[in-house]
C-alpha cells in the first residue's frame, strides 16, 4: 500500500527555477555599481553556493566587509534580481507547473521552504503565491540550510507529520536539512549542484519533466 502524501514542500532557487545565474549576474552588477573590483565567475560562485544565504556568501568572499556594506550590496542585488524575474528572464524548471496543478487538483497542501529572501520568493511566484499555504523564507529563521530549522517551521505551520510530506530540493544543503527534519526528499540537481552527493534521497532526477504526482507518491511509498 502506497503512503499518502498530504503536502509537497518546495525549495526555490535551483528547484522551482534555474535562478542562480540570474542571482550571480545581480550580485556582479551590484558590486560594479558600488565601484568594487569584485567579479563572481561560475567557478567562484559554485564554491560560494556551498554557503546558504546571499549575505553569508558576500562575507565568505570578503570576510572584512562591514555589515553596512554587506547589507547595502545585498539589498541592491535583490532589487536587480527581482526586476529580472518580473521582466520574465527567469522561468520555472520543466514539470514544476504541471506538478503544482496536479497537487492542487488532488487537494494536497503546497509549501515553500527556502532560505532566500521573501522578496526573491514572491518575485518568482508572482500570482502563484496564493497556491502555497505556507511560505517560509530567510527572514523566518535564524539558521539556514543545512540546518533543518526552515523545514521544521514549515511542518509546524502545515500541521502535518513529516511522513505525510515530500520535499523537492536541488542541493546537498537542502537534502541534509530535509533529512534532519525527517522528510523524504526527491532531488533534481541544478546547474550549480550537479555532481553533489545526494545519498539518502528517495530519487535523483534530471528534472520533473514528465514526472507525475502519482510517480512521486510511488517513490514515497
Amino acid at each position: 500500500m502506497m503512503t499518502h502524501i498530504a503536502a509537497l514542500i518546495f525549495d526555490v532557487d535551483g528547484t522551482l527555477a534555474e535562478t542562480e545565474e540570474a542571482h550571480r549576474y545581480a550580485f556582479n552588477r551590484a558590486f560594479s555599481e558600488a565601484w568594487l573590483n569584485w567579479t563572481w565567475n561560475q567557478a567562484i560562485y559554485r564554491q560560494l553556493l556551498k554557503v546558504s544565504g546571499g549575505k553569508e556568501r558576500i562575507l565568505t568572499f570578503a570576510p572584512d566587509a562591514s555589515p553596512e556594506l554587506v547589507a547595502g550590496l545585498h539589498g541592491r542585488k535583490t532589487q536587480i534580481y527581482t526586476k529580472m524575474v518580473a521582466s520574465g528572464q527567469v522561468s520555472f524548471r520543466p514539470g514544476i507547473e504541471s506538478l503544482i496543478s496536479s497537487a492542487r487538483a488532488q487537494g494536497l497542501k503546497l509549501a515553500i521552504a527556502s532560505t532566500t529572501t521573501r522578496a526573491n520568493v514572491e518575485a518568482l511566484l508572482g500570482a502563484r503565491r496564493a497556491f502555497f499555504e505556507v511560505i517560509a523564507c530567510a527572514e523566518d529563521v535564524r539558521r539556514k540550510k543545512p540546518d533543518p530549522e526552515v523545514f521544521d517551521l514549515v511542518i509546524k505551520r502545515l500541521d502535518l507529520p513529516a511522513d505525510k510530506c515530500l520535499v523537492l530540493e536541488d542541493s546537498i544543503n537542502g537534502l541534509k536539512a530535509a533529512q534532519a527534519a525527517g522528510l523524504a526528499t526527491v532531488v533534481t540537481p541544478s546547474l550549480y549542484t550537479r555532481g553533489q552527493d545526494f545519498s539518502g534521497a528517495l530519487a535523483v532526477l534530471p528534472d520533473l519533466g514528465g514526472v507525475t504526482l502519482a510517480k512521486l507518491i510511488e517513490l514515497k511509498g
